[in-house]
């Protein structure tokens, strides 16, 4: 269970923008979507988490952050990545404070370093990258402001 906690370190040393493939130094092996969404029900993602097509188990009324879903800017594999290993790192906006972080200010969602195998994460992610979309901005036509 040390494997994802060493991978941590490793990260935090070559910096996490090094998980792009084309980029020189770090990168993380391929995953597997469907490993990944195994892992994503493992996990128990859907306790608090809601994602279109996948149903919530009973007693989730408490806490619903979204995933997936069309989004204004990429979700990138660093940032996916970052979410699942350090969740405190960014929280999510738009959502009552009280709901998603505890009084010292950290985010309620556990942290599953010590649980998830290194494997297990880099398909998670691969599965959660694939369930997002960049919806495109509208282009302003300026010649209609002349």
């Amino acid at each position: 269970m040390k494997r994802l906690q060493s991978l941590i370190v490793l990260l935090a040393a070559v910096g996490i923008s090094g998980c792009d493939p084309d980029a020189r130094g770090f990168s993380l092996p391929p995953g597997d979507i469907v490993r990944g969404e195994q892992v994503f029900k493992d996990m128990q993602c859907l306790s608090c988490h809601t994602m279109d097509g996948y149903e919530r188990p009973g007693n989730t009324e408490d806490l619903a952050v979204a995933l997936g879903g069309k989004v204004k800017s990429v979700k990138t594999y660093g940032e996916l990545v970052t979410s699942v290993i350090n969740p405190s790192h960014k929280l999510a906006r738009g959502y009552d404070l009280s709901q998603i972080q505890t009084e010292a200010g950290e985010s309620v969602m556990p942290v599953y370093n010590d649980i998830m195998t290194v494997s297990e994460m880099v398909d998670l992610v691969t599965f959660l990258e694939s369930k997002y979309e960049l919806e495109p901005y509208e282009t302003t036509d300026y010649r209609s402001y002349r």
